[in-house]
């Protein structure tokens, strides 16, 4: 067939019926194959980049799908890449452009006065949908690309990769507030609360453990500045700052204000020496190597919370939104025990709240439950949808020394650790089993052995084959 005889790039314009099918045809193979339309019928050179970056963008679809079946955590690493991550954004705003382009192109070659009259309506009807709908999606999962950018970019280090230690990725999680309160009354900035979290390099299983922020007696590692400044340990008698009801939270302040030249790194690193000499602290407590810290802003928390729709939690009893002594009477309201749903404030006042009987410790073990309701409802449909929203709030909420390099790797351990289980165990006078401590006079050897216990279980062995 001459090309000059080829209906689609030359139809015969006098036939209405010709014409419609044609504008059909047209209209389809833009959408299926962006770019066909105009070699079929229009301008071959245009139609040649459409096709080509159709092509394109399919192959780096199907490589990654491969390659995320294949080697999740090389996927998520080249994914979190920030030159990657700047190349997907300007790849999706192009095609986004390009179909655009491509469209009402398609649109010109179909000749809509040659059409029927309900063509002329429903042929450029659908193409102004269609179009909306794949390039608003390019521009929208641009947004998201420059939004997760914006994150890593703000929240993560410029650093290398770190190996785990004996299989596992240590973190020790600090909670302020941001308010000056504090400073105003001279007491200094003290995490509210502390908490290791170890995950299995391999397998993604989480421990949380939670500790007083009364905990004393507390030995730094011999890698620790403060090792030589407190030799007997953390004391009421060797701490100006450690009293009866607070030591653990201020080793914080006491770092800050009397031993910052023990942590000239901290500087270079951007952190406060209070955040590092918390580690060293960790580190002494459990046995544990400590490779990251989280300071997380309780302020970021209800952000965050809200952001992805709030987190329902089954509250065994119910909790008072008052402070610490008030009487059962003049408590204004209550977190009523059963299912509930919390939005990030009700959230955060169910985990900081102090007023039952046993304190502290009480609200320890609802942070425990807090964090594993989060873990288990921040799935990957719930986090995609309001992704933007819970960039702004992490973007706020979190400080730590996590290498950018690093998160794909957490990626897929988070993913992992979905399925593998989440385990918190709370340090308390109140805990049961080997759990239970006398914050005054604690026991650090069988709290190591119990720690050690839960984060590397040990291996039920095989039976013996029996011999014959």
């Amino acid at each position: 067939m001459s090309e000059a005889s080829n209906p689609i790039r030359f139809p015969n314009t006098g036939n209405r019926r010709i014409m419609t099918n044609r504008g059909w045809w047209l209209l389809v193979a833009n959408v299926l194959v962006p770019g066909s339309a105009q070699l079929l019928a229009g301008n071959r050179r245009l139609g040649r980049i459409g096709i080509t970056a159709t092509a394109i963008a399919w192959f780096v679809v199907i490589l990654g799908l491969i390659l995320n079946a294949a080697w999740p955590v090389a996927a998520f690493t080249i994914a979190t890449t920030p030159f990657v991550m700047f190349l997907a954004q300007v790849g999706l705003i192009c095609y986004a452009i390009l179909w655009v382009v491509l469209t009402f192109d398609t649109l010109r070659l179909i000749r809509l006065v040659k059409t029927g009259p309900r063509a002329r309506f429903w042929l450029p009807g659908v193409a102004l949908v269609l179009v909306a709908v794949f390039s608003g999606t390019s521009v929208w999962a641009s947004s998201l690309v420059g939004g997760a950018q914006g994150l890593l970019t703000k929240v993560g280090v410029a650093a290398p990769a770190v190996e785990p230690v004996d299989g596992r990725y240590n973190f020790v999680v600090m909670g302020t507030d941001s308010d000056t309160q504090r400073d105003s009354t001279n007491e200094g900035q003290r995490p509210d609360s502390l908490q290791v979290i170890s995950v299995d390099a391999s397998t993604g299983a989480a421990v949380s453990l939670g500790f007083p922020r009364d905990l004393h007696n507390i030995v730094f590692p011999a890698s620790s500045p403060l090792a030589a400044a407190y030799p007997n340990g953390y004391t009421e008698s060797d701490a100006d700052y450690c009293t009866e009801w607070a030591c653990l939270n201020t080793i914080f302040v006491d770092a800050e204000e009397k031993h910052a030249d023990l942590y000239p790194q901290a500087k270079k690193l951007g952190v406060s020496p209070g955040v590092l000499a918390m580690m060293d602290a960790a580190e002494g407590i459990t046995g544990l190597k400590m490779q990251f810290y989280v300071v997380v802003n309780m302020d970021g928390v209800v952000s965050l919370i809200d952001a992805v729709g709030g987190v329902t939690i089954n509250v065994d009893e119910r909790v008072a939104l008052a402070n610490y002594g008030t009487p059962e009477d003049e408590v204004p309201a209550w977190i009523e025990s059963g299912v509930q749903h919390l939005d990030g404030w009700h959230a955060l006042m169910y985990a900081r709240s102090r007023w039952a009987p046993t304190g502290d410790y009480d609200r320890m073990g609802r942070q425990q439950k807090l964090l594993a309701a989060l873990q288990q409802q921040m799935n990957p449909v719930n986090v995609l949808s309001k992704f933007q929203q819970i960039s702004a709030a992490g973007g706020h909420m979190v400080s730590t020394n996590i290498p950018q390099p690093m998160f794909g790797t957490l990626v897929d351990l988070a993913l992992k650790s979905r399925k593998a289980g989440f385990t918190g165990v709370a340090f308390t006078p109140f805990s049961s089993g080997s759990a239970q401590i006398d914050p005054h006079d604690p026991d650090y050897t069988r709290i190591q052995a119990y720690i050690h216990e839960l984060v590397y279980p040990p291996v039920a062995s095989e039976s013996p084959t029996p011999t014959p």
